[in-house]
This record gives structure tokens, sequence and C-alpha cells, in this order.
């Protein structure tokens, strides 16, 4: 069977988002890496079709990749993508052996996730200046929300007002998987929500349930750029860290709840995370406090 790379790469895409349920920004990824893996096989061996690739060609585009800078994450991400996709073309018959079956992964070092103190994060949010209309308030509300929920970048954005029960002290967001999960507000979070609530009604005169919680001044949906601005202008205020962004504010999150004694299962769950595997690496943060409040307190340390 011959089938040109693009018209399998439309159907392996029309895979991930009818049948995976994939995210759009794994999507996007997935199309990204798969054509500049064919832009490599063309240039380095002339190889026009990604099923006339082999093991060879598989590895010399690893090495290339290695050899550009790109990280051991970064490199294992990208052979994910092409795993996936000749699985796919051996499902669908038009090869009849999986060229990335030998590749190995790269070993990597395990890199903690760095995240904001706990003094710094208190001095951020009880001291940091918003302006009392509505950008200033919508602002402190994305840095609460982030702090106080754990949710993602994605996950705050298409976050709706309907999504949000104050009655129930919970709202939910639609997370990967295109699943959804509960997360408890707080009292201090549920306070900020109610005069948020207030300002965005004073400035778009209603608040519809279908309106998205967080928006730009002509009301239309904020996007992720928008959002890391806003995150990185406070934290390069109250924060020493070199890594600003909202995800820091997520990673922030689970490390102050494990370091004050949250379940790992809790904080998984919260997170919205498949396994524990991915909630484990936090705590290798709360160890290294545990360690540090061993060594100064224990006599014999």
């Amino acid at each position: 069977m011959v089938c040109k790379f693009t018209d399998m790469l439309f159907s392996f895409i029309s895979f991930l988002e009818n049948e995976k349920r994939a995210s759009s920004h794994t999507v996007l990824a997935y199309r990204r890496d798969l054509e500049t893996f064919l832009d490599f096989l063309q240039t380095a061996f002339g190889i026009a079709q990604a099923e006339d690739a082999g093991h060879s060609e598989i590895r010399a585009w690893m090495v290339d990749l290695i050899e550009e800078g790109h990280s051991a994450a970064t490199v294992n991400r990208k052979m994910a993508t092409l795993r996936s996709f000749y699985k796919f073309l051996l499902k669908s018959e038009v090869i009849s052996r999986d060229p990335t079956f030998k590749i190995q992964s790269l070993k990597k070092g395990r890199q903690l996730p760095s995240f904001v103190p706990e003094k710094e994060m208190g001095d951020l949010l009880d001291e940091a200046n918003f302006e009392a209309g509505f950008e200033g308030q919508r602002d402190r509300m994305i840095l609460e929300i982030l702090y106080l929920s754990g949710m993602r970048l994605s996950e705050l954005i298409g976050l709706q007002w309907k999504e949000i029960d104050l009655a129930q002290s919970q709202l939910k967001v639609l997370g990967k998987g295109k699943k959804y999960r509960i997360i408890p507000i707080s009292p201090r979070l549920q306070k900020n929500i109610i005069s948020y609530q207030k300002v965005f009604k004073e400035t778009f005169s209603l608040v519809d349930g279908n309106d998205y919680f967080i928006v730009k001044l002509n009301k239309e949906a904020a996007y992720p750029m928008m959002i890391y601005r806003i995150v990185r202008k406070y934290l390069e205020i109250f924060v020493q860290t070199t890594k600003k962004s909202p995800h820091l504010m997520r990673h922030t999150f689970a490390t102050h709840l494990l370091n004050k004694g949250a379940d790992l299962n809790a904080v998984k769950d919260l997170l919205g995370h498949a396994s524990l595997a991915a909630t484990q690496v936090y705590t290798h943060n709360s160890i290294e406090k545990l360690k540090a409040v061993y060594e100064q307190a224990h006599p014999k340390a």
C-alpha cells in the first residue's frame, strides 16, 4: 500500500483528535514533530515518505536532535511521537514492521520542579499592588486561583462561570483527556471570587454562566501568553526563582500541600494526574525539607 505522508499525517491527526481525544496542544506538538522528522528525512537521506524510513534513519534523527542541543526529555518526547505514529501506520497496514522498535529512550536526570517558598508566595498575594479596576482585580484573581487551586494554564483559560459553584465551595475544570475534576474552593478563594464577580458584573453589566472566568477588557477569552505575562509581571517583583510562569504556581500549590502533610493521593486527584508517578516528583522537595529539619533539630545529626 502506497500512501503519501501528508495523507497519513492527516489520518493520524484525525485519529488523535477523534479517537484518542488528545488536546489541541498535544495534536499541534505531534504535527510539528512529524513535519520536522520528514524534513530531516528528505534533507539527509532524500526519503520522501515516513514509511520508507528505517531504524538507522530514525536513530540518525535522534543524534541530530542531540547535536542541536535538545534535552534528553525533548528528544524522548519526539521519539514518543514517532512511536505513536508508526504504531498507527502498523495498525493501518501501511507498514509491516515498526522501525522504532529498537529505539531506546535517553537516560535523563530527574529534574525537581521549581516552586515559590511560602513566605515569598504570601508576600506576593498579600502585598502586591493591584489596581482597583477590572484588569487589576482580574490579575489578582489569576494569581490567587492558580496558586489556590493548582489548575493548569489551559484549564484556567477554559474555565467558565457556570463551572464555579460558590454554594458548594467547589469548581469544575476540564483537564487532560477531556475529563472533568472537582477542586474545592477555600474560604480565601471564595471571598476573592465574590469580589471579582462584583467587579466583573460592574464592568460587563452581567455575569452569564457561559462567560469565560478570565477575560480581556473586551470580554473575549484570555490567551496563554496574556496569562503568562501577567503572572511573570508580579512574580518578578516578589519571587527569587529564575522560572516565572503560570506552571510555577501549580508546582508551588502541590509542594506546599505536601510540605504541610497532605496525602499524596489527594494531591494527585487535585492536580488531575492520571497516576501517582507524576505526583511523586513533588515529594522530593518535601523530603529535602524534612532532611533540613532533621539535620537542624536532631542532636546526633
